[in-house]
């Protein structure tokens, strides 16, 4: 939900925003889709408070957008992909580096 959500956002934005900020508003807004999605149900028998778990998955998740944000930008800039295609192949990417951050670290088990 948070990938959509981001998706989302970023589509309506973009029209008045460089995609690289359209791609950060849209980081800002799916963040706490997010954070609810793991608190709630992927990591519901978290051992850590949801303050801890917020401060750690808020580090993993600005990690995870600076993966994010580089890819795309390069996949944009770069290698001039259509703004939607090189979106959703940077949240892939940034998808798994913060699944993994947050399994093992944001809400240890």
């Amino acid at each position: 939900m948070a990938a959509v959500t981001h998706m989302a956002v970023f589509k309506v934005s973009e029209p008045h925003l460089w995609p690289e900020l359209a791609n950060a508003l849209g980081f800002c807004i799916a963040f706490f889709v997010s954070f609810a999605g793991h608190r709630l149900l992927s990591f519901k028998d978290a051992q850590t408070s949801v303050g801890t778990s917020l401060r750690r998955f808020a580090i993993t998740a600005v990690a995870g957008f600076a993966s994010n944000e580089i890819s795309f930008a390069l996949l944009l800039r770069v290698w001039h992909w259509p703004s939607l295609l090189a979106l959703f192949v940077a949240l892939v990417f940034a998808a798994g580096q913060t699944y993994l951050l947050s399994r093992f670290w944001a809400f240890r088990r």
